[in-house]
């Protein structure tokens, strides 16, 4: 099904997610900073803004951007009017050309209902030394599971190819290694495959927080904003697109227009 309103698949002040969810968080906007710093930036996807006003503290200008009103609501207020808000579709991105050096978009490319068109309003939108920084789940983790609501997930072989046929020139990275498992974790990995397969994990945030309980344990409230305490950075590591990459639950791309 189609959204037009992505809160109940976001990650929201108030919901309950795993440490590991809060160190992801943190991971993809720590690790944007260092192409951020004095420029010119724009956030698409970016919820409920829980990472603009870190991001707005290395940048020079920065703007955020959101398809569902609901969400870029509670961006609006918990900023305080502070960062500029738009609302927009990823494939239109109402910004003119060459007018922004850095975008990110964290987990929200599979949504999109054309990621090639989006990428090619991306490389509009980027001044010739712009980078675009891009965070997903890698679908070629074992345990991966997938958003009922997702359009496409890309494997690093995948994305590169994506990229490139964009006009970029990407650089791939993956975040946060699968740990070997003892036996007793070995065997709830294989119930949550099985519940994978079967499709009974729900896509909401909501209905997962049962699920999270049963096969993650603890749980910690997702923060309204990004804050350098949030939780434990996990520097991305350069990987290969040649091979599969089985190692790793997330996978990062750094562009540059070529």
């Amino acid at each position: 099904m189609i959204l037009s309103d992505y809160s109940p698949v976001t990650e929201k002040a108030g919901d309950w997610v795993t440490p590991e969810a809060l160190s992801m968080v943190y991971t993809r906007y720590r690790f944007a900073t260092d192409f951020c710093r004095g420029r010119r930036v724009l956030e698409v996807a970016c919820g409920p803004g829980v990472g603009l006003g870190y991001l707005g503290r290395y940048a020079d200008q920065i703007i955020g951007g959101d398809l569902t009103s609901r969400l870029l609501r509670q961006a609006w207020g918990r900023l305080s009017g502070t960062t500029p808000l738009v609302q927009l579709q990823a494939e239109a991105l109402p910004l003119q050309s060459a007018s922004r050096d850095l975008i990110v978009c964290y987990e929200a490319l599979y949504f999109f209902e054309d990621a090639g068109k989006f990428l090619a309003e991306c490389r509009r939108v980027l001044s010739p030394q712009g980078h675009l920084v891009l965070c997903s789940v890698n679908p070629e983790w074992p345990e991966f599971n997938p958003n009922d609501h997702g359009r496409r997930y890309y494997s690093a072989r995948e994305l590169s190819a994506l990229l490139r046929e964009a006009g970029f020139q990407p650089d791939l990275f993956g975040a946060f290694p699968v740990a070997a498992a003892s036996i007793p974790a070995r065997c709830l990995s294989w119930i949550k495959r099985v519940a994978v397969r079967l499709r009974l994990i729900p896509s909401s945030m909501a209905g997962k927080r049962v699920l999270k309980r049963l096969f993650l344990g603890k749980l910690v409230l997702f923060p309204s904003q990004v804050s350098e305490t949030l939780a434990e950075y996990v520097p991305p590591v350069s990987v290969s697109p040649e091979q599969p990459v089985t190692g790793y639950k997330i996978l990062f791309a750094v562009c540059r227009p070529v």
